[in-house]
């Protein structure tokens, strides 16, 4: 996936927009995930993954700074997640799907947020940044 000078705008503007909320975001992101694709609390079996809990907000706040990475190395998305996608393929064996699955609500979580920026435009980059981010994730799978 191709992000084109546009892309790499569009996303760095809406993180921008995001600021010092991502945390949050990340934290709702997996609340939602958890709520709507209940499959992907299996990889979770210690959490308390209710929206809120301590556990949620942790692990929200290693999703936002993954991606809050990914955006910083835009150029080199896969260079800056390496460490993450290793573990993701070695340790953990998290389903590649769910990726895309968090991905739908992270976006979703913006909308919310920040209907007003999130343009056509700005929602088609962001999605494909963040399938860039899921297919790196994955990309040692195979």
């Amino acid at each position: 996936m191709v992000l084109s000078a546009s892309d790499k705008t569009n996303v760095k503007g809406i993180f921008a927009k995001i600021g010092g909320q991502a945390d949050d975001y990340g934290a709702e992101t997996l609340a939602r995930m958890f709520a709507t694709y209940p499959q992907t609390k299996t990889y979770f079996p210690h959490f308390d993954v209710s929206a809120g809990s301590a556990q949620v907000k942790a692990h929200g706040k290693k999703v936002a700074g993954a991606l809050i990475e990914a955006v910083n190395h835009i150029d080199d998305i896969a260079g800056a997640l390496s460490k993450l996608s290793d573990l993701h393929a070695q340790k953990l064996r998290v389903d590649p799907v769910n990726f895309k699955l968090l991905g739908q609500c992270f976006l979703v979580v913006v909308a919310i947020h920040q209907a007003a920026a999130l343009t056509p435009e700005v929602h088609a980059s962001l999605d494909k940044f963040l399938c860039a981010v899921g297919n790196v994730l994955t990309a040692k799978y195979r």
